[in-house]
Formats: C-alpha cells, structure tokens, sequence
C-alpha cells in the first residue's frame, strides 16, 4: 500500500508499505483482462499504471487485485486497495459511499452485431423482434426492458456468453457499454461491428476511499497528465484500434 505518511494512504497495513494497490477487473477484453500468463492488460489497466507512475510507483511495485463490480465499494472502504480502475461509472449513489478522480473515459449503452449483418443499425431495428443479449440484472438489460418492450431479451451470466451466441448466431446482437463491445470486436478483428449511436452516458471513474481527498487531488493531476502527453489516445488506440472505434475526446476532469 501507499506508504504511510505520504498523505495518500488508505492506512491498510496488510500489504507491503513500498506498494500501492489496485483494483481492476480480470474479464473485460480491451479494457482490462487477466491473460493465460498471468500479465494484466487493457486501457484500464494502461491508466492505473500511469497513474502509478505519477505517484511514484514503477510497474515492479503495483500489486493488482481483482475487483468484480460489486466489490468495488468494498475493496475501497476495507482499505483493501488504493484506488479501482475497473470500468467504474460515476453515480450519486456511489459518491456517498466512496469518492472519485476523472473521469477519464465517457461510454454509453451501444450495439454490438455480426460485421455481415444490414439489418440491424440501430435501436429502432430491435424493435422487429430481434434476439438482443445483455448480462442478469445488469443496467443495460434493465434499460432495454424498460424503453423496447419489442425486443427479445436474452439474459447471460457474463458478456463472454453472449458474444459466444452471437458468433454462433443464437442471437442477433450484443448489448452494453460501447467500450466493452469495442473490447470484444478488438478481440476478433473482422468478426464484429458496433453499430448506432450510444444511448446512455457512462463517465468512467477512478474510485477512492471516502475522504481521501488528498489521493484524489493527486490522481486527477496524473489523469490529465496523461490526457496531456499523448500517452492516453495511444493507449486507446492500442486497445481499441482493431475494432475500428473512433478515438473519442477525454471528458473535461471533474475537479
């Protein structure tokens, strides 16, 4: 963890003082996956480590831990880790329990299709009863319920699955934030498609503990560092480039 007295640490003493930890997810291609090797990549991952870098930790001293969506606020109020980077989307709800740096990306809900399909272009055309995929009892899901009553839902466990159905033609098209859909594209050059305009905005954080506000002050310098010297479109560009994603502007930092 952040060495004590640096005025940054989370005071966790179960880790080794001259690392700082973080949290990110281990299943999201493009955006932050655990590989066969055990090595961690994606944008994320790229921006938690530059962030690292700016508060003094090379690679060799970030410890990685795991963190699904529903342990985030856990993690950060235990002391577990220093900060999550781990497609975090700022909401009311959750500033009351933990607080944020950045954003640092802005997604929204998008639609993910077979690269041969003419059929579907948007939200309107799920409306003719196409087979749309979406994770149990995630937002995305709920949204399409709420607003096109004329689609098919199929709820999954995991995006994965979905995207496998996809392939296989079990359904017609994928469901959430477009960054995630452009993680899986990216994945199978040629294969998939993003398709329509996004139709919800999604601004990616960088969670803290409540009242660290002093860690939060220092992450959003690192973040618009990164913005600054070229090195966040590059990371973009390497995560997303394969799926032909139009590199979008970083969103205005929320001081």
């Amino acid at each position: 963890m952040l060495a004590a007295g640096s005025g940054l640490s989370v005071a966790c003493t179960a880790h080794d003082p001259g690392k700082i930890t973080v949290g990110v997810k281990f299943d999201q291609p493009g955006l932050s996956v655990k590989r066969p090797d055990g090595t961690l990549g994606g944008f994320d991952v790229d921006v938690a480590r530059y962030v690292a870098g700016r508060l003094g930790y090379p690679p060799e001293r970030i410890a990685w831990i795991e963190a699904p969506s529903g342990q985030r606020e856990m993690l950060l109020r235990n002391g577990q880790v220093d900060y999550v980077v781990a497609t975090y989307s700022i909401t009311d709800s959750r500033r009351q329990k933990v607080d944020f740096s950045g954003p640092y990306l802005l997604a929204g809900q998008s639609l993910l299709v077979r690269a041969d399909d003419t059929d579907i272009t948007g939200t309107a055309s799920l409306q003719r009863h196409k087979r749309l995929c979406s994770v149990s009892g995630s937002t995305p899901a709920q949204r399409i319920k709420d607003r096109y009553p004329g689609v098919q839902l199929q709820r999954y466990d995991t995006y994965s699955a979905c995207v496998e159905a996809l392939r296989n033609n079990a359904i017609d098209a994928v469901t959430t934030d477009d960054v995630i859909l452009a993680g899986y594209a990216a994945q199978s050059p040629g294969a998939f498609k993003l398709v329509g305009d996004r139709f919800s905005e999604e601004k990616y954080g960088i969670g803290v503990q409540k009242g660290n506000e002093s860690l939060r002050r220092r992450i959003n310098d690192a973040i618009e560092q990164m913005e600054h010297d070229g090195s966040w479109r590059a990371a973009f560009i390497d995560n997303f480039g394969a799926a032909e994603f139009a590199v979008p502007d970083p969103p205005p930092i929320e001081r």
